[in-house]
């Protein structure tokens, strides 16, 4: 089974994007699943019950999306293979710029808005340093240039992705990135394998439910701000 990972910022077309791809693959009914992993609640599961593809669909709670998605990743691959599917595609939440939910040797991609600004590619971390692949929507919206800049500062963060831009209405853009998933390796598990990068780190009081604000009820990894007296 090939294997392929998502993600990117909340509401930058991820959904759309995987639908239209599967679409462009042009494979068997039965032969793509999808494993959604979603913060609070989420409605990606019936748009993909109406194009009739499997779907698992995980809510990780008050847990961080990136340590539930390590957490549950094994389980979601033995789930593709045990159901005989060609292709497992995992589609991470909208998540903060530091996250990174890649696995070295699985085909990564990161969605990104072009609506979101041109400096954006700039301000995410290792999920767009890290992907293979930088998916760029609503391209179609900006004008030439503001998409030039866009891409442009996309490599200026991940100088060896492809950048693909992609309509999530129309599918435009789809046919290149489902060239490209060709590449992706066949796997049965993803035991011992390792992350690209390090997941987000904080173990405190806060973690463990803690909710008054003050410096006595903060404990555990923490980080403080450096404030200077401003003026005289």
């Amino acid at each position: 089974m090939r294997m392929i990972t998502v993600a990117g910022p909340p509401s930058s077309g991820k959904t759309s994007v995987i639908l239209r791809l599967i679409e462009c693959m042009n494979m068997p009914n039965g032969s793509i699943g999808v494993v959604k992993f979603d913060c609070l609640t989420s409605f990606d599961n019936l748009s993909y019950e109406d194009a009739g593809i499997p779907i698992q669909t995980g809510f990780s709670g008050k847990i961080c999306p990136d340590h539930y998605f390590v957490s549950n990743v094994e389980d979601a691959v033995q789930w593709g293979v045990q159901s005989g599917f060609e292709v497992l595609i995992t589609e991470s939440a909208g998540l903060c710029n530091r996250c990174s939910p890649y696995i070295k040797g699985i085909l990564s991609i990161c969605v990104i808005d072009n609506l979101a600004g041109v400096n954006t590619p700039r301000k995410i971390g290792p999920m767009l340093k890290f992907a293979d692949i930088v998916v760029v929507t609503k391209g179609d919206i900006v004008s030439q240039a503001e998409r030039e800049v866009f891409a442009f500062n996309i490599k200026q963060v991940n100088t060896s992705a492809k950048v693909v831009f992609v309509n999530g209405i129309t599918g435009q853009g789809t046919f290149l990135l489902a060239k490209y998933l060709k590449k992706s390796r066949d796997i049965l598990s993803l035991h011992d394998m390792k992350l690209r990068f390090t997941l987000p780190a904080a173990i405190c009081s806060y973690c463990t439910g803690e909710t008054k604000i003050g410096e006595p009820y903060q404990m555990g990894m923490m980080k403080k701000m450096e404030f200077k007296k401003y003026g005289n």
